[in-house]
This record gives structure tokens, C-alpha cells and sequence, in this order.
């Protein structure tokens, strides 16, 4: 296993808006995942949640269960723990001082991601499915009409994020999510789905990569079977699975 503070660059270079530097930091402060759980308001569900991602990211071990005692035992951080919390409180004092120095924000910098369909979007609100969360969006952008979509995600990530009606945030998708279609065919049911048009097209033995421009305003690359008929400059419809919808914060 590479040395600890290698592995925890891993964790580090994820928002950490997310609560999970927060539930690790009351793991610490109160000794027990339940008594985090309920200081960062999150469930318990999510609270392992946190603390099983934040340890696949950093490849080390960073809470370690305590047994026995006056209170049945508990839970502490590891030495590799407590560098995270420190490395976590460098690095936003760090940022606080560059913004400081802009004198505004630049959130969308932070994020580095292979996917290319991207927009600023504004939670209209979040509706529990069980133990899914189906996330409604309305985009930021002025120049987004009305560019309306959907995510479903787990009830814990929905925790963990915050997740509240007028809350900012970013929407992305991998271009191979998005499925181009004839203006003319139909959307599945329960789909994101957008129309358009091609504004360009790059042709493929299998599939075609389509560019296009919707009519709610925004840029979007999604892909069609070879031989769907689509041309540049031709009416195209796209859709999305509400699942391949991901969400991210920033600070």
C-alpha cells in the first residue's frame, strides 16, 4: 500500500462541502459514528457512507472502532485520520486566501471531471422515493431558458450533499449517457429528454457523437447509432436516464 500521505491526497481532492470532512471531524470530536451522525444531521446510514468512501479514496484506514468501556465502546480516527482532518484545514484556509485575493468566487474551477455535458443548476426541490432521491433542477445559466432536468440518487448522498430547494450546484453527465434520436421518434418514459439541433456531427463505424444545441439554451454531446438519418442543422431530440444524472458541490 503507497504511504499514507499519498494515499490521502485521494480524499482530498473531492469538495469537501459534502459533510464528510465534517461527520470524520465530529468522529473525532465525540467519539462515536452515531453522536456524528446526529451532530452533522445526517443518518447513520449515511454517516458510514461517508466514512467508507472517504476511506476508499484515501486507501488507509481512518476511523477504527473502540470496544468496552463505561459507554459500550466507540469509535476514534487513526493517525492517518487526524492528518486528514489537518490536511483538509491547510488546504481551505489555502483557498480562503486566494479568494480572499480575487475578492470572488470561482467554484467551477475546482472541478475536474472526464464528463463533458456540464451545467449550473438550482435545486427546485428533492422528493423521497424510499431509498432513492429524485433531485429536481432548474439551470443557472441566463443564457438556459428553461432547461429542466431530474437525478436520482441515494437518500444518503442526498444527505450528505444537503441537498435543499435553491441550493447551487453542478449537473453533469458523460456524453455516452445521452442518446440522440430522430426528432421524430419518441423518448422512453421516465427520462431526462431535450430537443434541439445537430451542430455537429462526427460519424463512427457504430455509433455517431452529435453536438448540439437545445432549445432551452445550452450546449449538449450525446451519441446516435450509425444510420440514425441525423444530419447538421436537422431537428434531434436527446435523453438521458435520470441516474446517469451526477451531482456535485462546491465550496
Amino acid at each position: 500500500m503507497p504511504s499514507s500521505s499519498h494515499s490521502l491526497a485521494g480524499a482530498l481532492g473531492h469538495d469537501l462541502s459534502d459533510r464528510r470532512i465534517g461527520i470524520l471531524r465530529q468522529i473525532g470530536a465525540l467519539g462515536s459514528i452515531s453522536r456524528a451522525a446526529r451532530a452533522v444531521g445526517v443518518s447513520y446510514k449515511a454517516a458510514w457512507q461517508a466514512v467508507d468512501t472517504l476511506t476508499n479514496l484515501a486507501g488507509v484506514a481512518l476511523v477504527e472502532r473502540v470496544v468496552g468501556g463505561a459507554g459500550g465502546g466507540g469509535a476514534r480516527l487513526t493517525p492517518a485520520g487526524l492528518e486528514l482532518l489537518a490536511a483538509a484545514d491547510a488546504m481551505a484556509q489555502a483557498r480562503s486566501a486566494v479568494l480572499q485575493r480575487l475578492k470572488q468566487p470561482a467554484p467551477r474551477l475546482g472541478v475536474k471531471t472526464s464528463m463533458r455535458n456540464q451545467w449550473p443548476c438550482v435545486v427546485e426541490s428533492v422528493e423521497r422515493l424510499g431509498p432513492i432521491a429524485r433531485v429536481h433542477l432548474q439551470a443557472a445559466d441566463p443564457g438556459a431558458v428553461a432547461l429542466s432536468l431530474a437525478s436520482r440518487i441515494t437518500a444518503e448522498s442526498a444527505e450528505l450533499l444537503g441537498l435543499q430547494p435553491g441550493q447551487a450546484l453542478l449537473a453533469l453527465c458523460k456524453a455516452t449517457a445521452v442518446r440522440a434520436m430522430p426528432y421524430a421518434e419518441s423518448p422512453a418514459a421516465g427520462v431526462n429528454w431535450w430537443e434541439g439541433r445537430v451542430t455537429r456531427l462526427s460519424r463512427g463505424p457504430e455509433v455517431d457523437e452529435v453536438a448540439a444545441q437545445l432549445d432551452a439554451g445550452v450546449q449538449m454531446v450525446g451519441f446516435a447509432p450509425a444510420g440514425s438519418g441525423l444530419r447538421v442543422r436537422s431537428r434531434v431530440k436527446l435523453q438521458v436516464d435520470e441516474s446517469a444524472v451526477v451531482l456535485a458541490l462546491w465550496d
